[in-house]
C-alpha cells in the first residue's frame, strides 16, 4: 500500500481540523448542522442586545435561532434578521417577533403566534422590542429619581429623631416599664398560687355561709310576720295613747308638763325643803330634844 508523504498527511489533518472547527463554531452558535429549518426575515427598528445565534422561542419552547443580522445603511431604521425556524412549525401571517432581555442580560426572541393563515418560508415577520423586566425597571427610574429627594428628607428626619436624647430616655423608660411588668407578672403568679392553695378553704367557708344564709332564710320564712306586725302596731298604739295623755292636762304628768303653776309650786316646795334642811343642820336642837334623865321642864 502506497503511503502518503508527511506533507500530505499534515495537509489532510489541517483540512480536517478546519472543517471540524467550522462546524464546531456553527454548533456553538446554535446553528444546526445540515439544517432543514425554514428561513424567515424579521424587520426590527432596534436590535439592542440581539446577535447571531440568539435563541428563538414560541410559548417557552425553543423553535429556532437567529442566523444573521443585516443593517441597512441607506434606511437605518430597517434592521433585518434572518432566522431559522423548525420546518414543522407553521408561522401565521399575523405573528410577531419580540426581543426579550431578562434580568441577567440574556437576550432572546419570543415568537408570538397569530391566528391567521401560515406564511411561506422567506417571508417577513414584524419585529419589535419587548420591555421585559429591565424595561419596566428602566421605566421606574424617573419615579425613583423624583422620590430620592423625599427619601433624603425622610432619612435626615429619622437621623434627627434618633439623635434626640428623648428617644434614649424613652427606651430607658420602656426597659423600666418592662422590668415593672415582669415583677408585676411574678407577683400575680405568686398571688394566683396563693389563691389556688386557699381556694378549697374559701369554697368551704362559702359553703358554710350559704348554709347559714339558707338557715336564716328558712327562719324568716318560718317567722309569723302578720302576728309580729300586729304586736308592733299594738305597741305603737300604746305609745301613741301615752303621748296623748302626756300632751293633755289630765293626770299628774300632763299637768306637770303643761301647767306652769304646778311647776312653780313644786319649785317653791323644793326651795322651802332645802331651807329647812340647812336650818336643821345649823340648829338641830330646835327640832330634836334628847336627854338621858328625861325631859326638863321649861
Amino acid at each position: 500500500m502506497k503511503k502518503f508523504s508527511k506533507e500530505i498527511q499534515i495537509a489532510l489533518v489541517a483540512i480536517v481540523g478546519v472543517v471540524v472547527l467550522f462546524f464546531g463554531l456553527q454548533y456553538l452558535k446554535g446553528k444546526t448542522l445540515f439544517s432543514t429549518d425554514n428561513n424567515y426575515y424579521v424587520k426590527f427598528s432596534d436590535v439592542s442586545g440581539l446577535s447571531a445565534a440568539s435563541p428563538i422561542y414560541a410559548n417557552g419552547f425553543k423553535v429556532g435561532v437567529v442566523e444573521d443580522i443585516v443593517f441597512d445603511y441607506q434606511h437605518q431604521s430597517n434592521i433585518v434578521a434572518r432566522i431559522g425556524i423548525d420546518n414543522q412549525l407553521a408561522v401565521p401571517v399575523d405573528s410577531r417577533a419580540e426581543i426579550l432581555t431578562d434580568l441577567m442580560g440574556n437576550v432572546k426572541v419570543e415568537l408570538v403566534m397569530g391566528t391567521g393563515a401560515a406564511i411561506a418560508p422567506g417571508d417577513t415577520i414584524f419585529g419589535c422590542q419587548h420591555e421585559g423586566a429591565l424595561g419596566q425597571a428602566a421605566g421606574m427610574v424617573p419615579q425613583i429619581e423624583q422620590m430620592l429627594p423625599k427619601l433624603d428628607s425622610i432619612l435626615a428626619s429619622i437621623n434627627m429623631l434618633l439623635a434626640d436624647p428623648a428617644i434614649a430616655n424613652s427606651l430607658h423608660n420602656i426597659d423600666q416599664i418592662t422590668a415593672d411588668l415582669t415583677k408585676t407578672s411574678h407577683d400575680l403568679n405568686a398571688l394566683t398560687t396563693s389563691l389556688n392553695s386557699h381556694m378549697p378553704q374559701m369554697l368551704e367557708n362559702a359553703d358554710g355561709l350559704l348554709a347559714n344564709t339558707n338557715q336564716l332564710t328558712k327562719s324568716l320564712n318560718d317567722l309569723d310576720i302578720s302576728s309580729t306586725m300586729a304586736s308592733v302596731n299594738t305597741t305603737l298604739k300604746n305609745v301613741e295613747q301615752m303621748t296623748n295623755q302626756l300632751n293633755s292636762k289630765e293626770g299628774t304628768l300632763g299637768l306637770l308638763m303643761r301647767d306652769p303653776s304646778l311647776y312653780s309650786n313644786l319649785n317653791a316646795t323644793m326651795m322651802h325643803a332645802d331651807s329647812l334642811m340647812i336650818d336643821l343642820k345649823a340648829h338641830p336642837k330646835r327640832y330634836v330634844h334628847f336627854s338621858v334623865f328625861g325631859k326638863k321642864d321649861k
